[in-house]
C-alpha cells in the first residue's frame, strides 16, 4: 500500500495533515476495528480537507486493492451495494489515505444484515441548547432503560451531541428497535416537554434536545466510535463514563466532553475500550405495552 500526500493539510485551523489523520487511525486501530469488523461501512471523504467539498462513498472504490474486503447489502428496489468492510489495520489506513475522515458503520453485522446489534438514541441539541442539555436527557434515558432492565453506554458524537447505545446482540429486528426507541422518545417528550422533542420538525427544536430514534433503521448509519469528525477542530466520537455525563450536566460546560485525538489515545491507554460491552453483552428488548 502506498500512502500519498502525507503533508496535505486536512484541518486548516490546527494544521492537522493527512499524515496526522493516518497516524491517529493506526494508533486507535486495536480498539476501533472490533466495532467495524463485519459491518458495511460508509466512508465520508474530504479530499480537499474539512473546509472543502465532501461526499459519502457507499460503493466500494473499484480501484481498491484486492485485499480490501467488501460486504454486499441490499439497498432496496432490488439493488445491492458492495460496501467496504474495515476489518484490519491495512484497510483502515487505506480508507484514511483516501481522506475518509469519518467512518459510518451499519448497526448490523454480517451475515445477518437485517438484525441490529444495538439500540441507539442520537441526541441532537437545538440551539441555544448544547451538550449540557444532551447530557441531562441522556441521564433520563439511562434511568428509564434501567427501570426496564436494559443497560446503555454513552459516547460523544464528536460534534455537539451525544449518542447512547444499548447492546442487544440477540435476535431483534429494526422494526422492533425503531418502535421501542420512538416510544421512549415520545414518553420523555411527554414527561419533559421543556427539554425533549421527539419529532424532526425544526420549528419544534430550538432550546430542546431531539431524541432521534429514526437512526434505528437498516439503511441508516451513525458515526463510529473513535471516528474523527470533519469539524473545524479534529474532535473524536469518544466513549464517556456516566460520571463524566453527570459532571457535564452539572457543570454547565458544553466543552467538558470535547476530546481531540491525543486525548482519546491517552484515555484508551488509561481505561481501555469503554465501549467494549457493545461487542458481546446480550440484552432482550423490553416488550412494549
Amino acid at each position: 500500500m502506498k500512502l500519498t500526500n502525507l503533508g496535505k493539510v486536512l484541518y486548516p485551523v490546527p494544521g492537522v495533515t493527512k499524515g496526522d489523520v493516518i497516524a491517529y487511525y493506526a494508533a486507535i486501530a486495536p480498539v476501533l476495528l472490533p466495532h467495524l469488523a463485519g459491518r458495511p461501512v460508509t466512508l465520508v471523504r474530504f479530499p480537499d480537507g474539512v473546509e472543502g467539498k465532501s461526499f459519502f462513498e457507499k460503493h466500494a472504490n473499484r480501484y481498491r486493492p484486492d485485499w480490501v474486503k467488501t460486504i454486499r447489502m441490499s439497498a432496496g428496489k432490488e439493488s445491492v451495494i458492495d460496501f467496504v468492510e474495515v476489518a484490519d489495520t491495512a484497510t483502515l489506513l487505506w480508507t484514511a489515505n483516501l481522506a475518509a475522515i469519518e467512518l459510518h458503520p451499519s448497526l448490523s453485522r454480517a451475515p445477518d444484515l437485517d438484525r441490529p446489534t444495538a439500540l441507539v438514541f442520537d441526541l441532537d441539541p437545538g440551539p441555544p441548547a448544547t451538550a449540557v442539555e444532551c447530557c441531562a436527557v441522556a441521564i433520563l434515558i439511562k434511568e428509564l432503560l434501567g427501570q426496564l432492565g436494559v443497560e446503555c453506554w454513552a459516547k460523544t458524537s464528536g460534534s455537539k451531541g451525544l449518542q447512547l447505545y444499548a447492546p442487544m446482540n440477540v435476535h431483534v429486528t429494526y422494526d422492533d428497535t425503531k418502535a421501542f426507541s420512538q416510544a421512549v422518545a415520545a414518553l420523555l417528550e411527554h414527561r419533559h416537554p421543556e427539554l425533549v422533542v421527539s419529532k424532526q420538525k425544526k420549528t419544534l427544536r430550538p432550546g430542546k434536545v431531539l431524541i432521534d430514534w429514526s437512526q434505528n433503521d437498516r439503511h441508516k448509519t451513525t458515526v463510529a466510535v473513535y471516528s474523527m469528525r470533519a469539524r473545524e477542530l479534529p474532535t473524536i466520537s469518544t466513549p464517556v463514563t456516566w460520571d463524566e455525563v453527570r459532571g457535564c450536566a452539572e457543570s454547565g460546560d458544553p466543552l467538558a466532553l470535547r476530546f481531540d485525538k491525543d486525548m482519546v489515545l491517552a484515555r484508551v491507554e488509561e481505561h481501555g475500550d469503554l465501549f467494549a460491552p457493545l461487542l458481546t453483552l446480550q440484552q432482550e428488548l423490553p416488550v412494549l405495552g
